[in-house]
């Protein structure tokens, strides 16, 4: 990126003249039982980063019927992580890789894995657990 460009993003941001709402990783202000995504929304063998209530977000990932989802949060320095890709959760920041069925640190700089969060499957939803 040029020098120019990541100036002016950072004054858009600070000003808060940046295009979408801001999202933080991990629930946010999302209760239990809330929809965070339809099954079908959420590649089979891969994942989905998606918006949970008014200001969160998480990465589901689905293996078969099965969605486990986490914080995005790279635990190195919180940049929002890829969903998996090769089987392989991956930092853009630092490329840091986690292990998409429990979100293990598979390689650093991160020292911790990404933080579960609690979900089901209900009929073809996802929600909080």
């Amino acid at each position: 990126m040029e020098r120019r460009t990541l100036l002016v993003c950072g004054l858009l941001a600070l000003t808060g003249c940046a295009a979408g709402p801001t999202r933080a990783p991990g629930v946010g202000s999302a209760r239990a039982g809330e929809r965070v995504a339809g099954l079908a929304d959420v590649p089979d063998g891969s994942g989905a980063l998606v918006p949970v209530g008014a200001d969160g977000q998480l990465l589901l990932v689905r293996s078969g019927a099965s969605v486990r989802a986490f914080n995005p949060a790279c635990p190195h320095q919180g940049t929002v992580v890829n969903p998996p890709t090769a089987g392989v959760i991956t930092c853009p920041t630092h490329r840091s890789t986690f292990d998409p069925s429990s979100g293990a640190v598979l390689s650093g700089p991160a020292e911790k894995g990404l933080r579960e969060v609690p979900v089901r499957v209900t009929g073809q939803d996802v929600v909080l657990a």
